[in-house]
């Protein structure tokens, strides 16, 4: 077992945009599948935990894009087990350039699952023998409030689209993958805006599983309040230059034209040049 797991990978084609550059759902992707590699190094893999009838889902994760690495790029992802909170085993990210930066950073929390009662579990439980790696951070700084424990309802945002969870959207635990949700928030963006973008950074909570055949409605609009961040201390200002933001919202559709509907995500995003 690691404390810490490592892999060198390049970019490739199929993770970046017409920039050449990695786009944000390449970068969870690439986090996905090294939390998964490094969970089944320590023993408590999607194998080893469906053979007692539990599961890993993942509740809510912020990304800080420092720069966006292009195709062909060697890069190192890093992904660590870094404390727990409440019901929540959280786990550090950094993506590193061959210089030895780290260019991308993030956070997420998870909650493991009683797969039949849909119920989340202690993951004290489960953890108790795992590295607490303890002062080791992605994030600088106290970073007390990453991932954010919410993200707030907005008025001002507006249907862009619809999705029906289909094949292509499912995964080994019967519902969307939570990366799948962050190709339909690039789909629900303007497409100029994350091409042209040098630094990003998505704060992003998941409220509410998708099944297959579900339909949910992708509602978007301007954060005005852009400068501020859901952080504290010096996570609040990044980007250090920003330039837009928007609020995102996945909700299932109302049952008349008054109702607004029930969120199943909400997620903000902040670009900076």
């Amino acid at each position: 077992m690691v404390d810490i797991w490592r892999e060198a990978v390049k970019v490739r084609f199929g993770s970046v945009d017409r920039s050449d550059r990695l786009t944000l759902w390449g970068i969870f992707n690439f986090f996905q599948e090294a939390a998964i590699s490094h969970a089944t190094d320590l023993g408590v893999g999607l194998t080893a935990l469906a053979e007692t009838g539990k599961g890993w889902v993942l509740s809510r994760l912020s990304l800080f894009v420092e720069r966006r690495p292009a195709c062909e790029e060697l890069i190192e992802i890093s992904t660590w087990p870094r404390s727990m909170e409440k019901l929540f085993a959280l786990r550090d990210y950094t993506i590193r350039d061959s210089k030895g930066v780290d260019v991308v950073r993030g956070r997420g929390a998870w909650l493991i699952l009683d797969v039949e009662k849909r119920r989340p579990l202690r993951p004290q439980l489960f953890f108790e023998s795992l590295p607490a790696n303890e002062g080791i951070n992605a994030f600088h700084g106290t970073g007390a409030s990453v991932p954010p424990a919410s993200l707030k309802g907005r008025e001002n945002l507006s249907k862009k689209s619809e999705r029906t969870a289909l094949y292509s959207d499912i995964d080994f635990y019967g519902h969307a993958n939570n990366a799948r949700y962050i190709q339909w928030i690039q789909d629900a963006a303007e497409m100029d805006v994350l091409t042209d973008a040098v630094q990003y950074r998505l704060d992003i909570n998941y409220l509410s599983e998708v099944l297959p055949g579900d339909t949910i409605e992708l509602w978007t609009g301007p954060i005005e309040d852009y400068g501020q961040g859901v952080c504290e201390g010096e996570l609040q200002d990044y980007p250090a230059r920003p330039a837009l933001a928007f609020a995102f919202e996945g909700r299932r559709p109302g049952q008349n034209p008054d109702d607004v509907g029930q969120a199943v995500f909400r997620a903000e995003l902040r670009t900076g040049s």
